[in-house]
């Protein structure tokens, strides 16, 4: 391309670079970015700096060299601050449960409790070891020494036990 004339106003000048070069350079950002919005708000803020340094750039060859070297130094100042941004974002606030919900799972936890202490010693292992510790039943027959068949025994037997527990107690 040839050196821009003397005479020809800054606003002239990057106008007619924008024109020619804005769809190029935006896909340059994208593709850097990973984001079309973004990098239009970079190929743009390289436009108006070119704008305002327009004296020190005379012909349009180096200043689409300036604009795309612009264009790069943005993504990576982007990116950058994205990943600052992503390191220090807070944690999400967690759902707190009111002070009722808080009190009636602390009284339903203390009646499921002291209905599993209630239940005979074997289904009361069989029964933590399979909903608290979530052990298959070959887990847990091998962990108590007794056959899978008497895990499925315990089992049925302490979670009946419990439910008639609960449902008495509710």
């Amino acid at each position: 391309m040839s050196a821009q004339p003397a005479n020809a106003s800054a606003d002239e000048a990057v106008e007619r670079l924008y024109t020619a070069h804005w769809p190029s350079l935006v896909r340059l950002g994208a593709l850097l970015l990973r984001d079309t919005a973004q990098a239009e708000d970079v190929v743009q803020d390289a436009f108006v700096a070119m704008h305002r340094r327009w004296s020190s750039v005379r012909d349009q060859d180096k200043a689409l060299a300036y604009l795309r070297r612009s264009v790069v130094n943005g993504c990576r100042s982007a990116l950058r601050k994205a990943t600052v941004a992503q390191r220090n974002r807070p944690d999400p606030v967690r759902d707190v449960d009111s002070a009722e919900a808080s009190v009636l799972a602390g009284e339903r936890r203390d009646r499921v409790l002291a209905a599993l202490d209630a239940l005979p010693h074997r289904q009361r292992e069989v029964l933590v070891l399979r909903h608290w510790l979530d052990l298959s039943e070959a887990d847990i027959a091998a962990t108590l020494r007794i056959s899978r068949g008497s895990v499925k025994s315990h089992s049925s037997r302490g979670l009946a036990r419990l439910r008639t527990t609960l449902e008495r107690d509710a």
